[in-house]
């Protein structure tokens, strides 16, 4: 009867270590699982770092390399050599540098997305006029030959969705912008539609490295705040990071940016060619 008992028991231990086992062997593929679903989500940061153009051994080479202030000062020293347009010629600029692919007649309106005509260029409802993306009341520059004038910056908008930005800094949140093409605002900043809140952020960084304070210009600078009024300084430096992190450079981008580099201001905004190059310096 004892060695009976005995048997039993061996059964039993034997039973509970195979399924000790074969636990064990389960649980690697049960915790995987999540990890695997959790990977398959798309990736919000979407800029290659490391990235080369054609101009890294010409027009950057004495940038390429570097990080911090040394990148910033290297690169301020090579987009200020620039053709420097009237703000008058600034209006057939926009309708080369922003022609809509698709057709040749009409230009894309930035914040809005819409297709117009390039002859409904003006003040009135309806037309498209000239929104200074760095707001030209931060360092009170106008529209004086310079950062005025600059076409890195200054993009075809909406009469109206133009008069809506305004001056506010950029940040994220608010109501909807009517006609906007999905921009929001509220009373101290504008969030542009997804499709250019990229190209937002490497305009205004662009502005901040190319006018430094040395030649008769407010030096301009990002900062971390909203409601920045007359000072020479544009927010939210995070948010603008995070949007050249979600919506890297397209083609009609880098078209623009070459068509001012070959016709003319002849320089480049080095951001749409090194968008990794904004956390190098920021």
């Amino acid at each position: 009867m004892l060695a009976i008992r005995m048997r039993t028991r061996r059964r039993k231990a034997v039973a509970f270590a195979t399924a000790a086992v074969l636990t064990a062997l389960a649980a690697p593929a049960l915790a995987a699982t999540p990890a695997t679903a959790t990977t398959a989500e798309p990736a919000v940061a979407t800029v290659t770092a490391g990235s080369t153009t054609d101009y890294d051994s010409t027009y950057y080479k004495n940038a390429v390399g570097k990080t911090g202030p040394a990148l910033k000062s290297s690169l301020h020293t090579i987009i200020s050599s620039q053709t420097k347009l009237s703000y008058s010629a600034v209006w057939d600029a926009l309708k080369a540098t922003d022609q809509d692919p698709n057709n040749s007649n009409n230009v894309i309106l930035l914040y809005s997305g819409v297709s117009r005509a390039k002859s409904l260029n003006g003040g009135n409802v309806g037309n498209w006029n000239r929104e200074h993306v760095w707001a030209k009341s931060h360092g009170d520059f106008g529209t004086s030959t310079g950062p005025g004038t600059d076409i890195h910056h200054l993009r075809p908008t909406d009469v109206q969705v133009n008069s809506i930005r305004g001056n506010k800094d950029f940040d994220n949140g608010g109501s909807a912008v009517a006609n906007g093409g999905g921009s929001l605002t509220d009373s101290d900043s504008f969030e542009p539609r997804n499709a250019v809140k990229g190209d937002v952020a490497r305009m205004i960084l662009y502005m901040a490295v190319r006018y430094e304070g040395g030649d008769g210009w407010a030096d301009l600078e990002p900062n971390n705040n909203v409601n920045n009024g007359s000072n020479p300084y544009m927010g939210r430096l995070s948010v603008l990071k995070a949007w050249n992190e979600q919506d890297p450079p397209d083609a009609f981008e880098k078209r623009r940016n070459q068509v001012i580099h070959d016709s003319y201001q002849r320089n480049r905004n080095p951001f749409i060619d090194h968008p990794e190059w904004v956390e190098a310096i920021w």
